[in-house]
């Protein structure tokens, strides 16, 4: 016969309300009771049943997560942090991904969801402002880092403005004037790109350095691959530069690889700074110097305003940036 949780509860010498507390995450319990209850679960090898379980309280205990690429280091590290600050509330993670391609990502929010997730936490890439009206799902949710939309939806940002900013003025520092930008969009208006390449040309207009258009080089995706041949353009183009700008890490490291292939020297000859604070960012050669985005911050604060509105929340929506810290490393500073 099936073990219940009735069989749980008289092993662990408890009621099998406390059993269901724990199954449930509930997070007001003792860790004694907690343990003697999951060691018998273990002992006896229960099993919830989940759809009595939905069926019962309205809920499936899960949250979605939408996501360009996983292959991007950036995300697959917010994933691992969303995980993280979901288990704390006793809910699983069901991670979709979109390509940062506007219909796909159409598709995650019109899509009927209110049984399969309770919440969804998301990041797109490929909408614009005049998507705003159809940022509506069935099930409450979060919007996350990249984009600025200003839309009737909780938001927690990236402070691409500032972080980017605070990366130029480090370059400027150190007497850099020539400062060459990878993984600019041409034509994007509201974009990642563009908000960052905007923000880098503002920083040096207000240190009166002049923008040096000619030295901005378009990459797609923001993958090594294209940092490479950015900076290869860049090589070709004959054009003088001492510092690269990436607008992501996997950019940085491309160009960083290149570079050096060309027996140009990082940062003697030419310094690289980065965006996101990859962990790969701590261990390459050399270790990169980066804007940390806030990327933990950003996920427990994304989840624990998703749990408030599942929890039937109607406040106003809000939005919040999540503070930045730039990480001077060897590929601006050198070696010491």
């Amino acid at each position: 016969m099936a073990v219940t949780m009735r069989d749980v509860a008289r092993q662990a010498g408890v009621s099998p309300k406390t059993v269901s507390n724990v199954m449930n995450g509930y997070p007001y319990i003792r860790e004694e009771t907690r343990t003697k209850v999951l060691a018998a679960i273990d002992s006896l090898g229960y099993q919830m049943n989940i759809s009595a379980r939905n069926l019962k309280s309205g809920r499936t205990g899960i949250i979605g997560l939408a996501v360009p690429e996983l292959s991007l280091p950036y995300f697959g590290e917010l994933a691992d942090a969303v995980i993280e600050a979901a288990e704390l509330h006793g809910l699983t993670v069901m991670i979709e991904q979109t390509g940062a391609d506007r219909d796909r990502e159409l598709t995650v929010i019109k899509r009927p969801r209110g049984h399969l997730v309770d919440g969804l936490l998301y990041s797109p890439l490929g909408l614009g402002q005049e998507d705003i009206g159809q940022l509506t799902t069935s099930a409450p949710m979060v919007l996350l880092g990249e984009r600025i939309f200003h839309s009737p939806v909780d938001h927690v940002m990236i402070d691409n403005v500032a972080g980017t900013k605070a990366a130029v003025e480090h370059l400027l520092q150190l007497g850099r004037r020539r400062i060459a930008v990878l993984g600019v969009h041409p034509g994007e208006k509201v974009g990642t790109a563009a908000i960052r390449y905007d923000a880098y040309a503002e920083a040096l207009t207000e240190h009166g350095v002049p923008v040096p258009e000619e030295l901005a080089f378009h990459a797609g995706k923001w993958h090594r691959s294209t940092g490479a041949e950015a900076t290869q353009a860049l090589l070709a183009s004959g054009r003088k530069f001492d510092a690269v700008l990436a607008l992501n890490d996997t950019l940085a490291l491309g160009a960083i690889r290149t570079l050096t292939k060309h027996g140009l020297r990082v940062p003697d000859d030419v310094a690289v700074a980065g965006f996101d604070n990859i962990d790969e960012a701590q261990y390459s050669t050399p270790t990169l110097t980066t804007v940390d985005p806030g990327r933990a911050q950003i996920a427990r604060t994304a989840v624990d305003l998703l749990v408030r509105r599942m929890k039937g929340d109607n406040s106003e929506h809000e939005e919040i940036v999540a503070p930045y810290k730039l990480h001077t490393r060897e590929s601006t500073l050198g070696t010491t």
